[in-house]
């Protein structure tokens, strides 16, 4: 068969429909792009946010009307299985925990090709290291999607990663719920996963994904010898969510502001060029302008090179969906523009000051208007015209700057 994987979302969920892709490829089905032509779509769906939720349950009834196979995995699967239901009726469902019997189930109902197909390769290898996490936000939907930490075993992360090398994967992007508490439930921890990962041999680059600063904090001073690698992007997404004690308290989020300042000096004292990426939840129940006012303090103090800004979307079935303290919409869309206009005025100094210095990327993907992407030693995005093979590196001159991206000429 024709099969399209969909996949919405966030790394992990981008890694398991990868890992999807290729269990339908050793059935013998042909992956392709275009779901219209498709006689399998696999919907791997997210819902984060309830915009993300309506775009899902819209998706999954159009594919439905065009009687496809439809398989919907991700966490919605998990648990929003009535929505499911009476948005495509006749989807198959299989939550993340249950991936094991993916083949069985695609076997079962639409069978198998004659031999095992290739699947597509790419210079990016997305390796999920666990599922679930150790966490207990009081806002967080996906908590109750994945469940608690279950990491995978590490001899089997390392197996994979060194196919992915072999098959030319040129960067290797570790993702999970929450990176940083990797191996808590095994007895090992990120720091020997990273370490292990750098020490493999090939020409690639290591990109650690989100986690959370009080299990970062847990591990940190094991961490920067593997994450201070050659091998390793100098990157960190590690979410604040909000700059006041109260707000983080409400969150269940388990340290306080001044954790997190702490961690990104730390964090900059071992590798003064690194890009911080964090997030940041406008309008939770509850938050004052002088909660607000605090989040604003702590950016400009800190001063992060990517702020990820969500408005707070109450999801059922979390303490938070249940509070009556709600801030009205207008009001969070006010803060929300804020600190969006705060974040570019501070990215793009940033990225500003890099102008005229040499940096060595790799290319990674595709851009705009004959043009293509590579990544510095930091993960910043560097757009240079021209064709360039995907994988290929190159020393370019910083000639130009935007909020999100760098511009640069090959020397």
């Amino acid at each position: 068969m024709k099969v399209r994987v969909e996949t919405y979302g966030c790394t992990m969920n981008q890694g398991e429909g990868r890992l999807l892709e290729e269990k339908l490829a050793s059935l013998g089905h042909q992956i392709i792009d275009d779901a219209s032509d498709a006689d399998l779509v696999v919907l791997n769906t997210c819902t984060v946010i309830k915009e993300t939720e309506r775009r899902m349950l819209k998706r999954m009834a159009e594919l439905s009307a065009q009687r496809k196979g439809l398989v919907v995995t991700g966490c919605m699967a998990s648990i929003q299985t009535d929505e499911i239901v009476r948005a495509a009726p006749k989807a198959l469902i299989m939550a993340p925990r249950d991936y094991q019997h993916f083949p069985g189930l695609v076997e079962e109902h639409f069978g198998s090709g004659i031999s095992a197909v290739v699947p597509p390769s790419s210079t990016t290898f997305i390796l999920p290291i666990a599922q679930g996490c150790i966490g207990s936000c009081s806002y967080c939907i996906t908590k109750l999607a994945r469940g608690t930490l279950s990491s995978y075993p590490m001899a089997d992360l390392i197996a994979q990663a060194r196919h992915g090398i072999d098959e030319g994967a040129r960067e290797l992007l570790v993702t999970a719920q929450d990176t940083a508490c990797y191996g808590f439930d095994l007895g090992t921890d990120l720091p020997a996963l990273l370490g292990s990962l750098t020490e493999l041999p090939g020409e690639f680059m290591v990109r650690v994904g989100m986690m959370n600063p009080d299990n970062l904090s847990r591990i940190v001073d094991r961490l920067l010898p593997a994450w201070t690698s050659p091998k390793a992007y100098q990157f960190l997404h590690l979410p604040v969510q909000s700059g006041s004690p109260a707000m983080l308290e409400a969150m269940n989020r388990g340290y306080l502001p001044e954790d997190f300042v702490s961690l990104a000096e730390k964090l900059r004292r071992a590798s003064p060029r690194m890009t911080l990426a964090t997030d940041i939840i406008v309008g939770f129940p509850g938050e004052t302008e002088e909660d607000h006012r605090s989040t604003v303090d702590m950016l400009k103090e800190v001063r992060p090179d990517i702020v990820n800004v969500t408005r707070f979307s109450p999801r059922q079935g979390t303490p938070a969906a249940r509070a009556r303290n709600q801030v009205p919409g207008w009001v969070a869309k006010e803060r929300s523009r804020e600190i969006t206009k705060l974040r570019f005025e501070i990215s793009q100094e940033i990225n500003g000051a890099m102008i005229g210095s040499r940096e060595r990327i790799t290319i990674t993907e595709e851009g705009k208007a004959g043009t293509v992407i590579g990544r510095t030693s930091s993960y910043k995005p560097v757009v240079v015209k021209g064709w360039h093979p995907m994988g290929s590196t190159m020393e370019v001159e910083i000639i130009k700057s935007a909020a999100t991206h760098l511009f640069g000429e090959p020397r």
